[in-house]
């Protein structure tokens, strides 16, 4: 906490001070430290909380108004006190180095420490000449691996198999271990000046060893912020493939000193197949390796890919049993009705999803396709030229992950085929082998009658959803008006339940008509027909099929996910974001957030106060000045001047700002998913390293060399 107080002070001079020196000789005044921080147990005495930390300081006042009378002046010391100080220093300095004596001697007398005594802390003993130089040398090591890190350079150069027999190459590693040598290295000239040209410098243990450290130590500076902020939600993408290796992306969301709300990238957990060890592994990474305390994560959300969504809600129940507090929410980064068919257990809707993004993917790939397909597209929009545009213009985006992505794909099914058999049948040489082969297996896939009919079920059952999610990714009005419509939004789909026969039946028709168009023949699928291997009952049509198989349990998963999703707890939290003054200003300021704060009672400074806060609260915006808006967003009401005269709203603001739900105001404070994506996409699988990945992806952390160079040391001696 000492530490704590002169980096808030900004006082260098006081860093190498120790706690109680700074005790003994060193006051701070009453007034940088908050109102909560302070007990006023009687008018002449002030205590500090024991957790109390200085945060209130004017840096700048004295730029603004160098001759302000308020501005702290050096104090001229008579001769007399001069003489005290010089004494005391002398003093300090004595007792430091007789310290020193003591325990040296100390040392020297008991070689092993007494059985049950605890280990003294050891002074810093001068390094001898050899230990200096291996310090030197492992920090040039480590300087490698990080510029290796950073700029994205696998460990590993030529493989093996591309060179002649007999032929030794270096790794890259090694490379630029040379190189550096070469540019003048005294330190690694010294070391390898005698070594064969063909051995290795330094051995693939000891890299993955230094590797684990640089990635621990990066870490390790996200992970401080975190808990100096304490409360965090984590969030976890979908699995990747890392040298042949599933894996899940981990980030988590705080808010910072500077009230920004972040998502950061703290790492890579290997993916266990079975859901409950990897809720057990998911746990004890987060708590026992990472060092965060669960008892402060306020929400928890994952992105997963189609087939996943069970396995990683089991890791949600695991968690929210052990922490109620920690809601299971949707991911602000990910819509509504995708997430929700990625979460359905049909396997042909596993199937269509994987199809619509290979189909996406290949475009997104070739520049020439997506001309041939806007020729298309022009040839059959010409009576409907706005239309035609709209789709060309959502044909060059991420389609795939809207909000409407099936009524898109629906609409653009005509085009996608024709342009897909066109570039399959081409008998020139504008198309390479791959686009063709390509094009004609897509083709095939995209007029499968059972892929037709998934895709119209999707479009059809996701759109009472559609509205609800995207005003959950809309600005934060939106959000809290959404909660409160999510009754009518499952309302409709009981109904829907209840008359499935008719639904399904206008449903099933408007998938005939579209597999008429394409030409496509309705049949049952053929992995159906095979398996009852012509035994095949009269009464089974298509139609009951595909409602059974399909519609049934389709609408009756997202009835249950949105349940499971939009917990009690998560709509209350959701009903609080009325303390947002844009928000109270639509409700006429007629709000009563402290009904639905009791959830996070535990995580107030003053509890007791919170009602009479909040009153005066919604007093501030209701009789504001004619020229003042309303802020918008928790982003602008966490930034307001005087947030810190409300310390409930404020404590109640930084955790609502943090669930997994809500969108990160400013994309600059997103960057860690976006630079989790540049790295997947820009590194081939095998070339991929979850240690490298950490240094590429936060490469701007600051890095201490010399703290994990001691780290190494100490955990291989």
């Amino acid at each position: 906490r000492c530490q704590r107080w002169v980096e808030n002070c900004r006082r260098a001079d006081l860093e190498d001070k120790t706690p109680d020196q700074l005790n003994k000789h060193y006051r701070l005044c009453a007034k940088h430290f908050e109102t909560s921080m302070i007990c006023r147990s009687s008018p002449y005495r002030t205590v500090l909380r024991d957790n109390a930390v200085p945060t209130i300081f004017d840096l700048t006042s004295h730029l603004n108004n160098p001759h302000s009378r308020h501005r702290k002046r050096i104090k001229e010391l008579s001769e007399d006190e001069i003489r005290t100080l010089k004494q005391q220093k002398i003093d300090e300095a004595f007792e430091r180095e007789q310290a020193t004596q003591e325990l040296n001697e100390s040392n020297e007398q008991n070689t092993v420490s007494e059985e049950g005594g605890e280990e003294q802390e050891e002074e810093a003993v001068p390094l001898t000449l050899e230990e200096r130089e291996n310090k030197d040398y492992l920090k040039s090591l480590f300087e490698i691996l990080i510029l290796m890190g950073k700029q994205n350079i696998p460990l590993d150069g030529h493989n093996v198999d591309e060179l002649p027999e007999g032929i030794f190459t270096s790794d890259n590693f090694q490379a630029l271990l040379e190189y550096r040598i070469n540019a003048g290295d005294e330190v690694l000239r010294k070391r390898f000046e005698m070594t064969a040209v063909n051995l290795e410098y330094c051995s693939k243990t000891q890299q993955k060893q230094m590797l684990e450290i640089c990635e621990s130590c990066v870490r390790e500076e996200t992970l401080r912020e975190v808990r100096d902020s304490h409360f965090f939600s984590i969030v976890t993408d979908e699995v990747v493939d890392i040298a042949g290796e599933e894996h899940l992306p981990v980030l988590v969301r705080f808010v910072d000193d500077s009230h920004n709300l972040r998502e950061e990238f703290i790492g890579f957990l290997p993916y266990e197949a079975n859901p409950e060890i990897l809720a057990v592994k998911f746990h004890t990474t987060i708590t026992e390796k990472w060092g965060l305390n669960m008892e402060y994560c306020r929400g928890q959300a994952y992105i997963v890919s189609s087939g996943f969504a069970s396995k990683m809600k089991v890791v949600a129940t695991r968690l929210l049993e052990k922490y109620p507090q920690a809601v299971y929410t949707l991911c602000s980064s990910c819509a509504l009705n995708v997430w929700l068919a990625k979460s359905v257990p049909v396997v042909g809707v596993s199937i269509a999803l994987g199809t619509i993004e290979e189909v996406c993917c290949l475009f997104n790939q070739s520049p020439q396709l997506l001309v041939e397909l806007d020729n298309t597209i022009s040839v059959l929009y010409q009576n409907n030229k706005e239309k035609g545009n709209e789709l060309k213009e959502i044909c060059r985006s991420q389609w795939t992950g809207r909000h409407d992505t099936f009524e898109v794909l629906v609409d653009l099914m005509q085009a996608l085929v024709l342009c897909l058999d066109a570039v399959s049948s081409d008998s020139s040489v504008r198309w390479n082998n791959f686009i063709a082969g390509r094009a004609f297996v897509l083709s095939s896939a995209l007029t499968d009658f059972d892929f037709i009919v998934t895709i119209v079920i999707l479009k059809n059952v996701l759109s009472f959803t559609r509205a609800f999610g995207k005003n959950l990714q809309g600005q934060t009005s939106d959000v809290f008006f959404a909660a409160s419509s999510l009754t009518a939004v499952l309302h409709s789909l009981n109904e829907v339940m209840e008359n499935i026969e008719v639904y399904h039946e206008f449903w099933f028709e408007e998938a005939t008509n579209l597999a008429t168009k394409l030409d496509v023949q309705i049949k049952l699928p053929g992995k159906f027909r095979r398996a009852r291997q012509g035994n095949l009952d009269s009464e089974v049509t298509s139609e009951n099929y595909y409602k059974e198989i399909l519609s049934v349990p389709t609408v009756e998963h997202i009835i249950q996910e949105l349940k499971d999703i939009f917990s009690e707890q998560h709509l209350k939290a959701l009903k609080c974001l009325s303390l947002v003054p844009s928000v109270m200003g639509q409700l006429k300021f007629n709000t009563s957030e402290e009904h639905h704060a009791d959830m996070y009672k535990n995580d107030l400074p003053n509890p007791d106060t919170l009602s009479a806060e909040l009153h005066c609260w919604r007093i501030k915006w209701k009789h504001r000045g004619k020229d003042i808006e309303l802020p918008a967003t928790i982003y602008e009401a966490l930034h307001l001047p005087d947030i810190k005269f409300f310390p409930n709203v404020y404590a109640l603001l930084k955790v609502l700002c943090i669930l997994p739900v809500m969108k990160v105001e400013n994309e600059k404070y997103e960057i860690g998913r976006k630079r989790l994506k540049a790295y997947l996409k820009n590194t081939l699988t095998e070339q991929r390293s979850s240690n490298l990945a950490l240094l590429n992806i936060n490469f701007d952390i600051k890095h201490d060399l010399d703290l994990m160079v001691d780290t190494y040391i100490k955990l291989y001696p």
